[in-house]
């Protein structure tokens, strides 16, 4: 099933809530006025607030592992809000909240 994909301005969060953005953007391929994002990029994860009492938290940065199977841009998948992502060092999913709506790939 077709998922939007997600752009520079989705609002991404980490599992315990920390907001999470990406550190490069593919320029090639523009939704809603915003370059997209493919799995190549790692994501920056700032304010996450966990601080597990086995000493692992908080979430630093995170990358993307799965995205969208047919849709590329400079050669990568792009990112789906379906797609999965896995934070270092909690080893937690990014939880994608918002993105634009209009394009959607699978």
């Amino acid at each position: 099933m077709p998922d939007p994909i997600l752009h520079e301005g989705a609002q991404i969060l980490c599992f315990h809530g920390g907001q999470a953005s990406p550190t490069e953007i593919s320029t090639r391929v523009m939704v809603s006025n915003m370059a997209i994002v493919t799995i190549a990029a790692p994501y920056r994860v700032s304010a996450c607030p966990d601080v597990a009492p086995t000493g692992n938290g908080p979430c630093v940065t995170a990358k993307w592992t799965a995205g969208a199977v047919r849709v590329m841009s400079e050669g990568q998948p792009v990112v789906i809000m379906t797609g999965t992502a896995t934070c270092t060092p909690t080893n937690t999913p990014l939880v994608p909240q918002s993105s634009q709506t209009r394009v959607l790939a699978t």
